[in-house]
């Protein structure tokens, strides 16, 4: 009777790290991706006490192969569970590289209010310590409480929690490999209990004006991102600004670069192309008009969006608009 009265949450397994298994029982390297879903799910001792898991494998690869494809799965899926009753939250399954564009990009296209939780490892299943089990407990355990609604997607690890919008991967490895930089974590699991700091500020979900749908239609428009250094010429982005419908530029400093780089951008940007500064820092917003006339060079600055993040909310800028202005707002409101 126990089990009947437990809530429903679904499982949306990637594959990544926390699916892992060792090359060799010593050694650093591993296959991602290697283990399904029901292979993780039996490993977490006290999870069926939790809830009753619904469990499905959407993708089984390492996160640096992370694509729109998946992306679509992923958005189209969690929008069919949300509108079941029965499901009273979702957990996505992921490897860390990518995470946080992951968890962004579901923030403005995922339109719901249940528990949205994302979770991964830096461990493989098989290495020793592997801290997976715990990290998938405390997902769920953030999918069924009722503190979790109307936050937007979360992510949880290392019994952290954070804000889809604010979290980056800031180490290769060890398990401190998360932080929100610039406004802080949302708050921690501590024994399967949440505990939140703060509200979410942020547009998402429920608030987004950007949809799947539109995204598809106007066929995932392409964005590169430019990595900024000392001596850097316009070549690159020359080059790209043929093919790219958006140029992020991960600037210096508070979204700067050399003359030469910004004379490209410039002329990137009279040719139509989308032009965001954002900064290689790791935080700290990039302002408008700061150190760059973004006015005169029809220029959009990235604010505290990583270029990572800064690359996911101009394509969804391009399929609802070709206004800088436009874009400009966006930023400033997701």
């Amino acid at each position: 009777m126990l089990e009947q009265t437990l809530p429903r949450i679904a499982l949306l397994a990637t594959g990544g790290t926390i699916a892992g298994t060792q090359v060799q029982a010593n050694s650093a390297g591993y296959k991602a991706g290697a283990l399904p879903i029901g292979h993780l799910v039996d490993a977490v001792p006290g999870l069926s006490n939790l809830a009753r898991i619904q469990a499905e494998q959407v993708a089984n690869i390492g996160s640096q192969n992370m694509s729109h494809d998946v992306w679509g799965a992923l958005a189209a899926r969690i929008a069919d569970l949300s509108r079941q009753e029965d499901i009273k939250g979702i957990v996505v399954v992921h490897g860390t590289d990518t995470l946080e564009e992951t968890a962004y990009f579901l923030s403005l296209v995922t339109h719901t209010d249940k528990p949205l939780v994302l979770v991964g490892a830096m461990r493989p299943a098989t290495a020793l310590g592997a801290e997976g089990p715990a990290n998938l407990y405390n997902a769920v355990a953030l999918a069924v409480s009722a503190q979790a609604r109307g936050r937007g997607p979360l992510v949880v690890m290392n019994e952290d929690i954070h804000y889809a919008r604010e979290v980056q991967k800031i180490a290769s490895m060890g398990i401190c490999a998360f932080a929100s930089p610039n406004r802080g974590r949302a708050g921690v699991v501590r024994g399967g209990e949440p505990r939140f700091y703060s509200r979410n500020t942020t547009r998402h979900t429920l608030d987004s004006e950007f949809s799947l749908s539109a995204l598809q239609a106007a066929h995932w428009p392409r964005v590169d991102i430019v990595y900024a250094h000392a001596g850097m010429d316009g070549l690159l982005i020359d080059a790209l600004a043929g093919h790219a419908a958006g140029i992020v530029l991960a600037g210096v400093g508070g979204g700067n670069t050399t003359d030469s780089a910004l004379s490209a951008l410039s002329r990137a940007a009279a040719a139509g192309v989308a032009v965001v500064r954002s900064s290689r820092t790791g935080s700290g917003p990039v302002d408008r008009g700061g150190e760059v006339d973004d006015d005169a060079m029809n220029f959009v600055a990235a604010g505290e969006l990583s270029p990572q993040k800064a690359r996911v909310l101009l394509m969804l800028a391009l399929s609802v608009g070709r206004d800088p202005a436009q874009w400009q707002r966006c930023f400033e409101q997701y």
